[in-house]
């Protein structure tokens, strides 16, 4: 017993092919449902605002104690260009927040002026942004 459904009388008819229009290949039928290219960018705002940066630490008194001790450490020793292991924020400059670093290296220059360490492959780190120093 075959079942009827609402189908049945157009189902198994011949495919219609227009006598006006020309066939359409299949890459320009799937073009018809490609994003539209208005949204150019759109994409990128999405992955730039998923983008994860990450806060500013606030150091404390003791920690900006050690620091200072280690830098004045660093200055006393600057002759011998002292080998360090620096752990440094940088600003996102498109959004709130930022990233951490660290780079190790050896200080050629303390510059109290603009507040830098300057190593010796040219790297300058700001005072500012340093939240630890090691001597290695």
């Amino acid at each position: 017993m075959d079942k009827k459904t609402d189908y049945d009388d157009i189902i198994n008819m011949p495919h219609h092919v227009s006598n006006k229009h020309a066939h359409m290949s299949m890459h320009d039928r799937a073009a018809q449902f490609a994003p539209f290219t208005a949204l150019t960018g759109h994409n990128d705002a999405i992955r730039e605002t998923a983008r994860i940066t990450e806060r500013e630490k606030i150091i404390d008194d003791d920690m900006k104690s050690v620091l200072d001790e280690r830098i004045a450490y660093i200055r006393y020793n600057i002759s011998s260009k002292p080998s360090v292991s620096i752990d440094y924020f940088v600003s996102d400059e498109k959004k709130e927040g930022g990233r951490y670093f660290n780079i190790k290296g050896n200080v050629e220059k303390l510059d109290f002026y603009k507040k830098i360490i300057r190593l010796t492959d040219g790297k300058e780190i700001s005072v500012d942004n340093i939240i630890n120093i090691e001597i290695v």
